[in-house]
């Protein structure tokens, strides 16, 4: 299988990704405003602005015509104190009908767009996520359990959509309606205004106050259920040995203890969010409370006409409603702003292997490589690999054995650059591989791994893989020269098997052999083997090394290997140590030579060797 490279979607939409305008959220973590930006900018930037610019002309609109709803109906009522006609009731009557029929089919309207653009944005705050995520190093991915980043990708963005279906579109709508009830009442009469508002510094200091306590809690809610996600996720993956160890109890335990901790910190959160609601209430029935008291004194001496009164108590209860709205919406945007602040995270990451700005092209010559002087290290001044220096002629075979933790898939990870390396050279036919584009050395380097990875899709599907374009019958002849045409043609639908998760459906030899099949369909120039024969039966390991020596033939190779046999026939073996290459020569040589080869080689085949030495 040919190294990873970004898959066809990230590249479509890396051009996009990099033009968004980024604000690292490591650099204002507490500026819940910035995050809250950054969401709707998602469903009313780009290519969307002209639609949610309708979208907020509609809402104007139908807040416009709700508002004069109570107006009609106070100079209703006014018609009726003031002893007017007949005719004009009919008429204020009939307006407030128009208003209130009006103002649904502009909701309904502005609801419809709002909701697309709410789907519309989520799906590109996914795709943009995920985009991300194919353009990281695989640095990034080693500091970060998988369950961690599902629930990212998982939990994060459900919060962010719930905050996209209800809180965004209604918060808006609070807001229209706030301002225009507030300028109409002003027009009318500024007194009994102030008499209307004198409740909202109240809501906003309470509404700041729950803010200041809920925004913490539900940060921690949110890394709560990243680790229920990331234990779930790992024990459903080591199920089997769950099983074999009879330790489903204690799976079980542990996850209600986790769960009991996002239970504790869910009842924080929601609680001092949801307090909101009834006190918010309270004040709304003492705000319409005042209106009527003070609006009663002003009709009883003359300086208000009764149908006013009923307006105001009618703008009061309408100005409460939005406030409410706002109130009730708290917990589903700080929940939206602390799913969105892990979410954006990932997005302000950088791959830490990059192209050079001057990167050429590789263009193989044959496949020597060269390592010069190569030290390096994962974490900074912990060395890994140290003073490396080795050659590998075109079409030769290379060993590389030692421990366990020694270095040998560091030496190989380096080659494919999936991590730079802090001094020294590494040149493949001349060329520094650092001044190589990553996707042009990676086409050119296949990659057996002692963990064959199949996708759940056809068996078709999972050799096509390897290289865009690949026809049925290429898939087929890499499979025969594979050994694994037989076994494939046995499966129930044949190559348009379906496997199931990694290929679980079939036997670990059987997934090597179509890795190894994956890697002749794409037709690397240099090739590297990683454990690829352990773990399988001895009939397995003979058509998977014949697969092998079919795959290797003419390309430089590089074999990492436990079990020394596999390696005896190489043209030359390095052996690691410690992060060093300690020896270095063919087998015949390095057992003359009696040093550290020899001591592991009679250590398997002997049991002459020291047991600190068996890997």
């Amino acid at each position: 299988m040919t190294a990873a490279t970004q898959p066809a979607a990230a590249i479509t939409l890396k051009a996009k990704l990099d033009k968004r305008k980024r604000v690292p959220v490591t650099d204002r973590k507490g500026d819940t405003t910035v995050i809250l930006r950054r969401l709707v900018s998602y469903m009313a930037g780009g290519a969307s602005r002209p639609r949610f610019v309708r979208a907020l002309l509609l809402r104007l609109t139908a807040v416009i015509l709700l508002i004069a709803i109570p107006f009609f109906t106070g100079q209703a009522m006014n018609v009726v104190t003031g002893g007017g006609t007949l005719t004009w009731l009919y008429i204020y009557a009939g307006l407030a009908l128009v208003a209130g029929v009006s103002y649904l089919v502009l909701s309904i309207l502005g609801e419809r767009v709002f909701a697309d653009l709410a789907t519309q944005g989520l799906a590109r705050l996914q795709q943009d996520l995920f985009t991300r995520m194919q353009q990281l190093s695989l640095s990034f991915f080693d500091r970060q359990p998988l369950g961690e980043l599902m629930s990212r990708v998982t939990n994060d963005t459900e919060t962010v959509s719930l905050f996209y279906e209800s809180a965004v579109s209604q918060i808006i709508r609070a807001l229209f309606q706030i301002t225009v009830i507030v300028a109409v009442m002003l027009l009318i009469n500024w007194a009994l205004t102030i008499v209307a508002l004198v409740m909202v510094p109240v809501m906003l200091v309470v509404t700041a106050v729950i803010e200041r306590v809920s925004t913490p809690a539900f940060a921690k809610l949110q890394e709560e259920l990243g680790k229920v996600t990331g234990f779930q996720e790992e024990t459903i993956s080591g199920q089997k040995v769950i099983i074999s160890s009879s330790r489903q109890e204690w799976a079980s335990d542990n996850s209600d203890e986790l769960a009991g901790g996002v239970f504790d910190v869910a009842t924080k959160a929601f609680f001092t969010s949801l307090l909101q609601f009834p006190l918010t209430q309270m004040m709304t029935m003492l705000q319409i409370v005042a209106v009527l008291g003070v609006g009663a004194l002003m009709v009883l001496d003359g300086s208000l006409e009764f149908g006013t009164v009923l307006a105001f108590a009618g703008y009061a209860a309408l100005l409460s409603s939005p406030l409410s709205d706002i109130a009730n919406l708290t917990a589903t945007t700080l929940n939206a702003v602390a799913g969105g602040r892990r979410v954006f995270a990932i997005m302000d990451e950088h791959p830490t292997v990059v192209d050079a700005p001057d990167a050429a092209e590789f263009v193989f010559q044959g496949g020597q490589v060269a390592f010069e002087d190569v030290d390096f290290s994962y974490v900074p001044g912990r060395q890994i690999l140290k003073h490396n220096s080795f050659a590998a002629q075109p079409g030769q075979m290379i060993g590389i054995c030692g421990p366990t933790g020694a270095g040998k898939s560091t030496v190989i990870n380096l080659l494919t650059r999936y991590y730079d390396i802090d001094s020294g050279t590494i040149r493949i036919d001349g060329q520094d591989i650092s001044q190589l584009t990553q996707e042009s050395l990676r086409k050119q380097i296949g990659v057996v791994l002692q963990e064959a990875f199949l996708f759940s899709d056809t068996v078709m599907n999972n050799l096509k893989y390897a290289r865009e374009g690949a026809t049925d019958e290429e898939c087929i002849a890499a499979a025969k020269q594979a050994n694994a045409h037989d076994f494939i043609m046995n499966l129930p639908q044949g190559y348009d098997t379906v496997m199931t998760e990694r290929g679980a459906n079939l036997s670990q030899g059987q997934r090597q052999m179509i890795t190894i099949a994956r890697a002749m369909v794409a037709n690397p120039k240099l090739l590297v083997l990683d454990e690829a024969t352990s773990n399988v039966d001895t009939r397995t390991e003979k058509l998977i090394q014949e697969g092998l020596q079919r795959l290797m033939a003419g390309k430089t190779s590089f074999v990492i290997a436990h079990r020394l046999s596999t390696i005896r026939s190489a043209h030359k073996i390095l052996v690691v140590n410690g992060g060093e290459i300690e020896e270095q020569g063919t087998h015949d040589e390095l057992m003359a030579a009696r040093g550290f080869y020899y001591r592991l080689y009679m250590s398997q085949f002997k049991g002459k060797g020291p047991a600190s030495q068996v890997d």
